[in-house]
């Protein structure tokens, strides 16, 4: 065994008694991709800055983001140290196992799996949503989404049973084309010549507990926000994050490469999270028309302000590209349960049907435990 067990770090990567994933697939931007994807940047916008900013804390949502940064890299340091000492698919798992005990570790597993497979499971039903939106839009057929949502499962389990690096690439594309839209829109925003309200109070971390008051604007009665549903769903946006050390058998170096990702993904999509949001909220004349914005009239919160300020190629493309977005992310959950389903195998929890590898792609598709492994070192997927 090469497991670096003398040093007090742990590397399954080199062991030779279980079937192992593709090594030194992806290197820090593949990391990136897979898992930053998994936090969706286009879908935690539009999906989540609406929600927060109409039912719970209105113009201070981008406060909540400031200070999810803020507690998430305090999280990330201790993360980021824990992923440079154990190395391995196993993720949550992994690590509890190795502080806890492996009947912890197992429940932990088992819990991830299902949280995993359920975050998935949702973002077929968003993608069905708007790609049935889509196509009745510009094409006027009603495709039941039913329909949509099979066909989404269909064809990513087509390209996870592929090598990893098919998805690194096709994840990193569908990032770069969602980051760049979220930029369009906030400097069409930023440099827009009226009909904006800009506030430096909106950063002000020390009022994400004020909630939205009762008010009515028009004809939108809007009852009293709930502080804790915004900074909810600041946190959420960053789900996805921490799959980051899923993929450390298959990085090229994982001691490095995990910690690093784990760090510049809090840390950037934080800072990318607070400015979208901040010009999210400010895209309307007063904070009232924005919360009845918010409240009443969520799915669009984004797309008419884009229509407004960038013109309707924006507003088209921002359309197509919810869809890519909510297909990347049920993508990237789809290979850390799957990743996950493997390292229970390994441990022999589950069948062993899941825990072989591809003889080609080094994809997580069969299974066996490592009875050898675990004898010697506690547990296979926990190394």
């Amino acid at each position: 065994m090469a497991t670096e067990i003398a040093s007090g770090t742990i590397d399954v990567s080199k062991s030779n008694s279980i079937n192992l994933l593709h090594s030194k697939a992806v290197g820090l931007a593949g990391v990136l991709f897979l898992a930053v994807t998994g936090a969706a940047p286009m879908s935690a916008m539009l999906g989540n800055v609406p929600f927060a900013a109409g039912y719970g804390i209105g113009k201070y949502t981008p406060a909540a983001f400031l200070m999810a940064t803020i507690v998430l890299t305090i999280f990330s340091v201790g993360y980021a140290a824990m992923a440079s000492r154990v190395s391995s698919v196993g993720g949550f798992y992994s690590f509890i196992s190795q502080g806890l005990g492996r009947e912890v570790g197992m429940s932990a597993g088992i819990g991830s799996l299902a949280c995993y497979s359920l975050f998935e499971a949702s973002l077929t039903g968003l993608f069905a949503f708007f790609g049935n939106l889509w196509i009745s839009q510009h094409f006027g057929i009603n495709v039941p989404w039913i329909v949509l949502a099979l066909a989404m499962i269909v064809v990513i389990a087509a390209l996870a049973y592929r090598d990893v690096k098919v998805s690194a690439r096709l994840l990193g594309i569908a990032l770069i084309l969602e980051v760049i839209m979220l930029v369009i829109f906030s400097l069409g925003v930023l440099f827009a010549h009226g009909g904006t309200n800009f506030s430096g109070d909106s950063l002000n971390v020390f009022k994400v507990f004020t909630p939205v008051a009762e008010q009515k604007v028009g004809d939108v009665a809007i009852p009293a926000g709930e502080a804790a549903v915004g900074i909810f769903m600041a946190f959420w946006s960053w789900v996805g994050f921490e799959m980051a050390p899923n993929y450390a058998e298959e990085s090229r170096d994982p001691k490095r490469i995990i910690p690093q990702s784990l760090l510049i993904s809090v840390i950037g999509l934080g800072l990318f999270y607070t400015f979208v949001s901040w010009c999210a909220v400010a895209a309307y004349p007063t904070e009232a028309d924005m919360v009845a914005k918010a409240f009443s009239d969520g799915v669009n919160f984004f797309l008419t302000p884009i229509q407004t300020f960038v013109g309707g190629w924006g507003y088209q493309l921002m359309s197509l590209l919810i869809l890519t977005s909510s297909f990347a992310c049920g993508m990237a959950f789809h290979n850390t349960a799957s990743r996950y389903l493997y390292s229970l195998a390994r441990e022999g929890v589950l069948p062993q049907a899941i825990a072989e590898t591809h003889d080609h792609h080094k994809s997580p598709h069969k299974a066996r435990p490592c009875s050898r492994f675990w004898q010697r070192y506690g547990s296979c997927s926990t190394v």
